[in-house]
């Protein structure tokens, strides 16, 4: 959805050689917005330290792996709708290489190396990368802090559902504040988070065609479109979900 090209890598302090990394330029078709940075494997596929990482820090590694449709469907709306976000504190969850939370800090891992790539881009927004366990407690210190919570396809781990349910309406401030995920349905796994939402007392709302660009390159691949071969609807296609209080 964003044009991207591979570029010589920049000099990053903190970049770990053994990984088969590459940095990617993401050019925004925004006036007056940088180009943004991003390290990412080159390689599609898990490693034994991704599963090193995650038994460390106890978390998923799914984030690590590539960089997923839904997050570059996610990034798309938050640049076109840049507006929402402006003078707002937000927060990505389960951000991957964080692309759309650098997009929404440059047009208005989580990774550190990524947020010091572009630093000249983010400007005087203000950021920071953490770690937040959804099924623990460690957002008691954010509670009600946030005015929008971004996310793109997180809702796939059923075990997860009641946490991550948990922790935006933690995160949410009163008054007026929503949660926009981006999930392809995957079988039941999204209807049955939305049922875990409405038990926590949030209300939802579920947008199908929510993007003329989005919808239309979405017909093309249902039609067979070969940049796509393997298309499904159910797995690869991201609705848009709104969680509020």
């Amino acid at each position: 959805m964003i044009p991207f090209h591979l570029v010589d890598q920049p000099s990053v302090a903190d970049v770990d050689e053994k990984f088969n990394d590459a940095c990617f330029c993401y050019t925004l078709p925004v006036e007056g917005v940088p180009k943004l940075y991003l390290m990412q494997r080159v390689d599609v596929g898990a490693r034994l330290e991704d599963f090193e990482v995650c038994n460390r820090y106890d978390i998923d590694n799914t984030g690590l792996v590539c960089q997923w449709p839904s997050e570059d469907v996610l990034a798309y709306f938050c640049m076109m709708h840049a507006d929402m976000f402006r003078s707002k504190r937000v927060i990505e969850l389960g951000s991957g290489y964080g692309l759309a939370g650098l997009v929404v800090g440059a047009a208005s891992d989580a990774l550190e190396r990524n947020i010091h790539l572009n630093s000249k881009a983010i400007g005087g927004t203000k950021m920071s990368c953490m770690t937040l366990h959804w099924n623990q407690e460690y957002a008691s210190s954010l509670t009600g802090t946030f005015d929008v919570i971004i996310a793109s396809d997180c809702t796939f781990f059923k075990e997860f559902h009641k946490g991550l349910a948990q922790t935006v309406k933690l995160l949410l401030k009163e008054g007026p504040s929503e949660a926009l995920f981006f999930c392809p349905n995957r079988g039941d796994t999204l209807d049955k988070f939305l049922k875990v939402v409405e038990e926590c007392g949030m209300h939802f709302n579920v947008t199908e065609n929510y993007d003329p660009e989005v919808w239309k390159r979405h017909g093309g691949f249902m039609n067979g479109d070969p940049a796509w071969p393997n298309y499904a609807k159910d797995h690869c296609y991201p609705l848009l979900v709104r969680l509020t209080l």
